[in-house]
């Protein structure tokens, strides 16, 4: 018996076995698990809005730029593009296809390639959830940001003051470090401290999850409405901080020192790593959610296409918004630059007449301001150790480095620069706003990678989404109040570091193992030229078997090694010492995170068990049915 072909839109309603293969394909009777319709876009626009928007999240803003410039930077653009071309693109075309053509969220699509497969779905689901807990506590910070960005000055803009006196721990760091660590999450030194619930990020936390809630209350239907607004608002605001931003003062320096290319970096592993991390996290592969938006699509729909646009506008959204961010940290360090050299040549006007005319600068130090950054820096690497007073380097590159990761570089970095523009509240509540939305967007797809499978696969649950949708918020709520402890910050590290991680990669390998060589990598391509009414270049055939395999084992294996080599660690902040310090994680935490690895990937070996132990079954039923027949005759 042949192995079926992937379903038509008039199979839709159920699921069959393929005894002699372990293949599935979709049974025609209504005692299905699955859902006899199938909700589906209203046009074209609102599935890519739903796409671009899940794809494009605040990795492209706080991870991408971080990534290039400690990489490289145009020598990584190159590298990134690549390894999209190679390994992303086929892989992100491979889900959209494969969601298209079944109809399924990501346990039915896995199922039909084979039942044993059934676990992978259950672990996209698993880590799903697992980012949205986390995900939202970040949106919920976003709020708190956006809420205090309403007034002037900006509370950041400035350190407090006890009587007359600086509050020392801000005095030591910064008034944006200090508002961060102190004010808003008002963090423990260490992750072994918890420290009571933040009452301003729990009500955040409320909001926001009561916002993703009322978003996908009805599903992509109610959830679309929002990205009209939550998907296109991101791409006005980094136009509009473009435009600032190349009008500011050091601009030119910040992204001409980002885009600098550093081609040695080719030959460092670790790059490489890097950069396939990005590319596979950029695109959200594994979760589920690319499959469930693209199985309400139609069965001719051209996903080809929708591959490469989808993904060219994630690469191009990511370039954009590291110019965005080198131009605004470009400015922020020619000011602090600027401010440590008329610190230093006025503390040299003091000092005049003591040194010795030789070690003088050429330029003129007694107008601080006209003195460049090169002329400085020149004179510094030779003389400035002669000098007598605590002169300073005052390097630029320096402080361009401070601060462009993450969160340090959402909440510390850029509302550093922004409190030095004019009409600072205004860009401070734009920012957090755009924030807010790319994260919402996000939020969408990855609730329905978790929503859309449950759904598809009992139908209980299909009936009663709504309330499926609700219970999950409540319950993503009351977990993420681990998050708002003093020490939350410490968790959502681990959970953003290592939850996620390793799973998504395992989840991939298996998908791509599947289609490629138990499904076939041939007969999926039969599929699709079935599907679209055209054949897509064999060269997916030796991607998807070879290239796209072996990259993903690599970064498995990459990965894993580093994780055992390295203990893991984290980044505090040390109250005393006003700064940050790396720590590694206790033993209990680390129990922590191999356990959140764990439940997550526990799916995939359960699912192969019950699979083999329902063969067994069955194949004893048919035995004995044989029997009984042959003692009747």
């Amino acid at each position: 018996m042949e192995k079926q072909p992937l379903p038509s839109d008039d199979d839709m309603t159920g699921t069959r076995e393929l005894e002699d293969d372990g293949f599935t394909g979709l049974e025609s009777q209504q005692g299905s698990s699955e859902p006899a319709a199938r909700a589906g876009w209203n046009s074209k626009i609102e599935y890519f809005l739903a796409q671009v928007g899940f794809s494009v999240g605040l990795g492209n803003v706080w991870r991408f730029p971080y990534l290039c410039h400690q990489n490289g930077g145009g020598a990584f653009l190159l590298l990134y593009v690549l390894l999209m071309l190679l390994v992303g693109i086929p892989l992100f075309f491979l889900e959209l296809a494969a969601g298209q053509a079944i109809r399924q969220g990501s346990i039915g699509v896995w199922k039909y390639i084979s039942p044993k497969l059934e676990g992978i779905g259950y672990s996209s689901c698993v880590v799903c959830f697992f980012v949205a807990l986390y995900y939202n506590v970040i949106l919920a910070w976003s709020l708190f940001y956006l809420g205090n960005s309403f007034q002037y000055p900006l509370p950041w803009q400035q350190c407090p003051k006890e009587g007359n006196v600086t509050v020392k721990e801000c005095e030591k760091s910064s008034s944006t470090s200090y508002f961060w660590y102190r004010k808003a999450l008002d963090v423990t030194d260490s992750i072994d401290e918890t420290g009571s619930f933040n009452p301003y990020i729990v009500c955040c936390l409320l909001a926001a999850w009561t916002i993703v809630c009322l978003g996908m209350f009805k599903g992509i239907k109610s959830s679309v409405k929002v990205m009209y607004f939550s998907s296109i608002f991101p791409y006005v605001v980094l136009f509009c901080f473009l435009v600032r931003g190349l009008l500011l003062d050091g601009a030119y320096e910040g992204i001409i020192y980002m885009f600098y290319p550093k081609l040695e970096i080719w030959a460092d592993v670790q790059v490489w790593r890097q950069a396939a991390t990005q590319v596979f996290f950029a695109l959200g592969l594994g979760f589920g959610s690319i499959i469930a938006y693209s199985s309400y699509n139609p069965k001719n729909n051209n996903c080809h296409r929708d591959a490469f646009t989808v993904s060219s506008i994630n690469f191009l959204t990511s370039v954009l918004a590291t110019l965005v961010v080198f131009a605004v940290l470009g400015f922020r360090a020619k000011e602090k630059v600027t401010k440590c050299i008329v610190s230093n040549m006025k503390e040299l006007s003091f000092h005049s007449g003591y040194v010795d005319k030789t070690l003088m600068p050429g330029f003129n130090y007694s107008d601080p301001r006209s003195v460049s950054h090169e002329d400085y820096m020149a004179w510094f690497k030779q003389f400035g150790s002669k000098v007598p007073g605590n002169l300073t380097e005052c390097d630029l590159e320096k402080e361009m480095q401070t601060g462009v990761e993450g969160t340090g570089l959402a909440f510390i970095a850029f509302t550093e620069a922004m409190s030095l523009l004019p009409g600072s509240p205004f860009w401070s509540a734009l920012f957090f706003l755009m924030l807010l939305n790319l994260g919402l967007s996000t939020m969408f797809g990855t609730m329905e990678g978790i929503l859309a499978p449950l759904a598809d696969r009992f139908k209980t649950l299909a009936n009663n989404k709504t309330k499926l949708t609700v219970f999950s918020c409540i319950i993503g709520f009351l977990l993420g109040l681990l998050f708002t402890q003093r020490c939350g910050n410490y968790f959502v590290m681990m959970f953003d570091d290592y939850s996620a991680t390793l799973p998504l990669i395992i989840v991939v390998v298996f998908e791509t193992f599947s289609v490629s060589w138990l499904y076939g990598a041939d007969r999926f391509l039969d599929d699709i030229e079935v599907m679209l009414g055209w054949r897509p270049s064999v060269i997916y055939k030796y991607l998807w078997k070879y290239i796209c395999l072996l990259a993903m084992l690599g970064l498995l294996g990459a990965t894993t090694i580093r994780m055992f080599i390295t203990r893991p660690t984290y980044m505090s902040w040390n109250e005393e010492k006003a700064s940050e310090v790396t720590l590694e994680y206790p033993g209990w935490a680390l129990a922590v995170l191999a356990a959140l690895i764990i439940f997550a990937m526990m799916p995939v070996p359960l699912g192969l068990i019950y699979s083999l132990l329902q063969d067994r079954k069955k194949k004893a039923a048919r035995d004995m049915q044989i029997e009984t027949g042959k003692a009747a005759a």
